[in-house]
């Protein structure tokens, strides 16, 4: 008999079960804490002194105190304890003190990393995959030398934006 959930791990209440409230209020921790996730920070690798009930943080590595093997993990602080949660492949939250997401992939948390084959906007492709390399303006006659400038100009931008290789 399968007693969790098979991606968020949250539990089945069994039908002879006592205490049923229990394994219920957990499965809505869970939820809270796994659903949509906003955490306040993943720089530290102690627990705070004072957190907020019901906040999130992510466990830099090489973790101490309440927070000691739980490195990569989320930490909620939820009816006055800590609880951890393992993070799964793919799982997206969203840091309040960077201002980016987090993407759990391969078993490292990417931070502030977008992944994409390309990128739309109101359906017209922006940024698509990077084409090949596009030599420097050269040659021409003197008259010439602003254009080639302003076009180098525009080909070192593209390089630098990755949009043409090097």
């Amino acid at each position: 008999m399968t007693i969790q959930t098979p991606r968020l791990n949250t539990p089945y209440i069994i039908s002879t079960q006592s205490q049923k409230e229990v394994t219920h209020n957990m499965a809505l921790n869970m939820l809270d804490a796994l659903v949509q996730s906003s955490v306040e920070s993943s720089i530290l690798s102690v627990p705070p002194l004072s957190p907020t009930e019901g906040n999130l943080w992510l466990v830099d590595s090489v973790a101490t105190g309440d927070w000691t093997s739980h490195d990569n993990e989320l930490a909620q602080f939820i009816g006055g304890i800590w609880q951890f949660y393992l993070p799964f492949e793919g799982m997206l939250v969203w840091l309040k003190d960077d201002g980016v997401m987090a993407h759990y992939s391969s078993g490292l948390w990417q931070k502030g990393v977008v992944t994409a084959n390309s990128i739309e906007i109101s359906g017209q492709q922006i940024i698509g995959t990077q084409q090949a390399a596009i030599s420097d303006a050269a040659g021409g006659g003197t008259i010439d030398a602003e254009a080639r400038t302003a076009l180098n100009s525009l080909l070192a931008a593209c390089r630098a934006h990755g949009l043409i290789s090097p």
